[in-house]
């Protein structure tokens, strides 16, 4: 198709060379904009033939009041709410985990993380990691010839057999764990490239190794995943950010992650790959309120961070595919850190394993505004503790025998079971179950049968050991 067009706009070209000197200046611009023409049809088609690529960004700890387009008056994020504003933003997205490594386990498999015994973060200590039994999204994506790359936080294994390499990924830099904990190394690949990390300019260094795969890509489907290390404490920000947000310290490193999504954006427009690309920008879990000013905003949510209310498993999330996702969307359904992995199969047309269970939704219409997601509902899970369950407007949860708080977890108080309408009630405020004590049978009668569906879960894989702080202190 495209050397067809080719032959037809080059036999045109010879009669503009035959026009009179004295419009040479109109020839020039006419040949130009020929060419241009026939570029951006090239452009055009070649993206329509094309499979779309995938850029998934990932924040550390990011709460739901930290981004300007989700309300947040002191910091600044211009370049994460032009998504919001060209795509899609979901105002009900929900982590399947309330800490680092269940979260990532379930957006790379589309599968409760309690299914594969991930029920806690994996420390340095830790000698297993995410099985090599499950199917990711780059191993999905690889059978239709894309390439696959990580940047950034791995945090589901460091051994040989559980990095990134050997589940799916073409490419991998970045560090294995959490960056307060032991072993802050770069790694490349399966290879330890640099024991000297200058957390300050770590930002910047996922963002330089993220555009070099794009590079390198272009011409190429490809699915890259960018997990950032910020704004997990130890807070670090480059120098030209100290100071430019009302936030302090926190809300510098919030803006350097947003500088570096435009520069996400713009390796994209540059290469002409923009429009064929969906981009996808959310966060791990909620703030680590424990951490105080060092911690994030879940804005008017309840808790965070280690806690399964609202504001440690529901999430800021934007999406946009030029020309696919429609301009301005707010989308208010109910959608999980784990419909990514059918979503993102359905629309590169990769084929799931037959047998594989998979806990997320498809939710590509939703995206196109042109349907909505299946079922609106939702566990919460603590471990393998059950500890509540959305459906629809309403969530329960069960009681609770309260914690009194430390160094790394906030005060949370004991409760009953509780009862909430996230319509009107979405802080998790007003307890109606004693007001509505039918409605709440019926939702606790609900969240029992989907538990009991998911059957006999794995031990876990995790033995909790206490993370080495060693590195905790800034360097």
């Amino acid at each position: 198709m495209i050397s067809v067009i080719l032959m037809v706009i080059l036999k045109q070209l010879p009669i503009i060379t035959l026009i009179s000197p004295l419009n040479n200046r109109i020839n020039l611009k006419m040949t130009k904009n020929k060419f241009t023409f026939l570029f951006l049809l090239i452009q055009c088609f070649y993206s329509f033939g094309q499979k779309p690529n995938i850029v998934y960004i990932f924040a550390d700890d990011l709460g739901y009041g930290d981004l300007s387009c989700y309300g947040a008056k002191d910091i600044n994020t211009p370049n994460i709410d032009q998504i919001a504003k060209q795509g899609i933003k979901f105002t009900e997205f929900y982590s399947a985990s309330s800490v680092c490594s269940p979260s990532r386990a379930a957006l790379l498999t589309g599968r409760y993380p309690q299914r594969m015994g991930i029920n806690t973060v994996f420390f340095p200590e830790s000698f297993t990691g995410i099985p090599d039994t499950e199917i990711t999204i780059p191993e999905i994506l690889k059978e239709k010839g894309y390439a696959t790359g990580i940047v950034g936080k791995w945090h589901l294994g460091h051994h040989y057999q559980y990095l990134p390499l050997q589940q799916g990924f073409d490419e991998y830099f970045g560090i294995p764990y959490s960056n307060d904990m032991e072993s802050v190394v770069y790694m490349r690949g399966n290879e330890v490239e640099s024991y000297k990390v200058k957390q300050q300019y770590i930002t910047k260094t996922y963002t330089k190794e993220a555009q070099k795969f794009i590079t390198k890509n272009k011409d190429n489907s490809f699915f890259l995943y960018i997990a950032h290390s910020m704004p997990h404490v130890p807070l670090y920000a480059s120098e030209e950010f100290i100071g430019t947000s009302k936030r302090g310290l926190y809300g510098d490193v919030v803006q350097e992650l947003d500088w570096s999504v435009g520069q996400i954006l713009k390796s994209l427009r540059e290469h002409g790959i923009l429009e064929n690309t969906l981009i996808v920008f959310s966060s791990d879990n909620g703030p680590w309120l424990a951490m105080k000013e060092d911690g994030g905003s879940a804005g008017d949510l309840r808790e965070g961070k280690t806690f399964t209310f609202d504001g440690g498993m529901k999430v800021p999330t934007v999406a946009m595919w030029k020309n696919r996702i429609p301009q301005g969307i707010i989308n208010t359904e109910v959608a999980s850190q784990m419909d990514w992995f059918p979503t993102i199969a359905n629309i590169t047309g990769s084929s799931i394993p037959k047998g594989l269970v998979i806990d997320g939704l498809d939710i590509s219409k939703v995206l196109t505004d042109k349907g909505n997601r299946k079922n609106s509902d939702l566990l919460f899970l603590d471990g393998k503790q059950l500890q509540g369950y959305r459906s629809g407007q309403w969530k329960v949860k069960l009681p609770y025998k309260g914690f009194r708080g430390n160094k790394w977890k906030q005060l949370v108080k004991a409760h009953d079971t509780l009862l909430f309408n996230l319509n009107t009630d979405p802080g998790e405020k007003n307890n109606l179950f004693e007001k509505y004590p039918e409605k709440a049978k019926e939702i606790l009668k609900e969240m029992i049968e989907k538990y009991q569906d998911m059957g006999k879960l794995p031990p876990s894989l995790i033995t909790k050991a206490q993370a080495d702080q060693s590195h905790f202190k800034k360097q």
